[in-house]
């Protein structure tokens, strides 16, 4: 299992896939710098890492250092998010929402039947 430290993971290209199965839960931003939704979440990510420590990780893959696993999930407009469970997919949406709409979706990650995820 992945050491919880309250902050958000960098993911990379190199270390996606480990650390996608290492963490129970995650929700995975992917994001550029340049994006000004992206800017807008990030200190509302910070928070829920924070608050939801050791229940739901937060990672964050900048697209344009790691266009491969970008492409791979389909980032075509940011910010897009990506939950897994268990290492499996169980949802995306896409843009800025505010804190509200995050806890709801923390909330339901947690809820998941890992037993009901289909590969």
């Amino acid at each position: 299992m992945l050491e919880e430290t309250g902050k958000p993971i960098k993911l990379t290209d190199e270390n996606f896939d480990e650390m996608i199965q290492k963490a129970p839960i995650i929700l995975v931003d992917f994001w550029a710098a340049w994006c000004g939704p992206c800017r807008m979440v990030a200190p509302i990510l910070e928070e829920l890492a924070e608050e939801y420590k050791g229940k739901v990780w937060v990672g964050k893959l900048n697209v344009d250092e790691n266009p491969q696993t970008a492409m791979k999930y389909g980032a075509t407009s940011i910010p897009t998010f990506w939950a897994f469970k268990n290492g499996k997919p169980v949802g995306r949406f896409v843009g800025a929402y505010p804190k509200p709409a995050f806890v709801d979706v923390f909330k339901k990650l947690i809820e998941i039947d890992p037993d009901e995820i289909s590969n």
